[in-house]
């Protein structure tokens, strides 16, 4: 499916590392995410990192966040670098994604050079938190 070692490096809005992988669940995402977060090809200002699988109709995602340090249920600018990774791979409008924080699909619009636009992350929205800071 992917060439052993393949990746994907692009900027969703942040810097994305973009990796597939066989037997996601088991993956050692910390582990891995760090090393590559913080390697030498990403020195400057380090790199988010996901790791994804195809699974049925849609890619399974997992990500080792910059500035948490950890895994995340889920992130946005991540789960679109891996929706643009598996449009240049041949994949069509909308891609499905499932992370541990919920489902969600990329819709976008790919003109004749094979640019991307119209890039949109369709998912449900709820609020999880709500606090007053004093300054």
């Amino acid at each position: 499916f992917v060439e052993k070692d393949a990746f994907f490096f692009m900027n969703t809005g942040s810097p994305h590392h973009v990796e597939f992988v066989e037997e996601i669940e088991k993956y050692p995402v910390f582990e891995n995410g760090k090393k590559i977060r913080y390697s030498l090809q990403y020195a400057e200002g380090g790199t988010n990192v996901n790791f994804a699988q195809r699974i049925d109709d849609a890619f399974f995602v997992r990500t080792y966040e910059r500035g948490v340090e950890n895994e995340t249920l889920s992130c946005g600018t991540g789960v679109t670098a891996v929706g643009i990774a598996a449009a240049t791979m041949g994949y069509n409008s909308p891609v499905k994604i499932k992370t541990l924080g919920g489902n969600l699909e990329i819709h976008f619009e790919k003109d004749e050079k094979s640019l991307f636009k119209n890039i949109y992350l369709v998912g449900p929205g709820e609020k999880v938190f709500e606090g007053i800071w004093e300054v």
